[in-house]
């Protein structure tokens, strides 16, 4: 028995192996070292996760501002839930006032608009705005810190805590994160596709048009598909950025850490997006027709298929080379639920497999009663 469980052991370290060569064929990421400044770096595809540069990438580090990603992903989250809304307004207490650094000179006991506030984080990454947003959704800035690291552990960022909401760390004593992690609360944060609207902006006004606001990323004014998406300073952490860019279907994720100056930081980051844009590009296909399949016992005697967009990262070499065939079961058996697994599409390059989307159905089949399949042979032996 534990003869046999070695050899199921193996066979799987084999598969894996093999599943990791295929997806190593198809990218082939390369070993590039760029020249970069900062302490540490990672570029990331936005689409897909996967990392195609990395230095020192898990080194834990101070943020600085950066941290307000995460801020925002929670800030985001809560209006996606509809506990927060745009037009809500919200009265500044005295604890988010006194936040120094960055800000917007909010007064205790202003008011000022969600919306205002969410453009004074993203663009003027200001920590009054911040505090206050922060103090709404968790009730204290306490609160949020701890939903703050909570969301850290459910999204993997391994080696990330959090102390504040806006990344100052005169007084904090291990709040940190890493190149990677920023790189995954990044990720995550895009996928709420309005942030962009905030991100990308250069200069724009609060109070009625009173206090104006100039984007602290100067990446939105000078690099071209850039979509954000926060930079950071402090003298303890140096000058750090996340920025993100998308040109066609490739959105990737540039992260510094601990660069000597801003202009620095930013040569670095333009560095890594370029290096992305200039050797991948993202596959998709959702372009194959999927027949129906036969159903054994059903009210119907077939049901029509379906399968959502694939989409994997490849090395540009590989464009125009994808091939995709679709493997299908022969039969169903009633009854049938939309969603149940009938087949494969499997997409490969020069006969190596690069991924696969599952075929599923399209609707439910119910099974056949007796009495309908009697009268189904009633009604097919009068048609004859």
């Amino acid at each position: 028995m534990k003869k046999i469980k070695k050899i199921t052991a193996l066979f799987f370290i084999v598969i894996f192996s093999f599943s990791l060569c295929m997806s190593a064929f198809a990218l082939e990421i390369k070993e590039t070292r760029l020249e970069l400044n900062g302490k540490s770096a990672i570029l990331m595809d936005a689409t897909t996760g996967t990392v195609l540069y990395e230095n020192n990438a898990d080194e834990r580090l101070s943020p600085a501002s950066v941290t307000k990603i995460m801020t925002l992903l929670l800030v985001f989250e809560a209006i996606e839930e509809d506990t927060l809304k745009w037009d809500d307004v919200l009265v500044v207490s005295e604890n988010a006032s006194s936040m120094g650094g960055s800000q917007v000179f909010l007064e205790p006991g202003e008011k000022m608009s969600v919306e205002d506030l969410i453009k004074s984080v993203i663009i003027a990454s200001a920590n009054d705005a911040a505090v206050t947003l922060a103090e709404h959704v968790a009730g204290s800035e306490e609160a949020f810190i701890e939903a703050m690291n909570k969301r850290a552990v459910e999204l993997g960022m391994t080696n990330t805590k959090f102390e504040n909401a806006t990344g100052l760390d005169d007084d904090t004593v291990d709040h940190k994160t890493t190149a990677r992690d920023i790189a995954i609360m990044s990720r995550e944060l895009l996928k709420h596709e309005k942030v962009t609207d905030y991100t990308t902006i250069w200069m724009d006004t609060i109070r009625n048009g009173e206090f104006g606001l100039t984007n602290t990323n100067r990446l939105v004014r000078f690099y071209r598909g850039i979509t954000g998406l926060k930079t950071g300073y402090t003298s303890g952490a140096g000058y750090c950025i996340s920025a993100s860019a998308k040109r066609d279907n490739t959105h990737l994720i540039a992260v510094i850490m601990g660069a000597e100056s801003s202009d620095l930081r930013n040569v670095s980051a333009t560095k890594l997006l370029d290096f992305g844009f200039a050797n991948y590009s993202v596959y998709s296909d959702k372009s194959l027709t999927t027949e129906s399949i036969r159903v054994y016992g059903g009210k119907s005697d077939a049901v029509a298929t379906t399968y959502d967009e694939f989409k994997t990262l490849i090395n540009k070499a590989n464009t125009g080379k994808i091939e995709s065939k679709i493997e299908m079961n022969e039969y169903v058996e009633a009854p049938v639920k939309k969603g149940d697994v009938v087949g494969k599409i499997v997409y490969s390059i020069n006969g190596e497999n690069i991924g696969e989307t599952p075929v599923f159905c399209a609707e439910d089949v119910e099974k056949i009663t007796f009495l309908e399949y009697a009268f189904r042979i009633f009604k097919s032996f009068l048609l004859k």
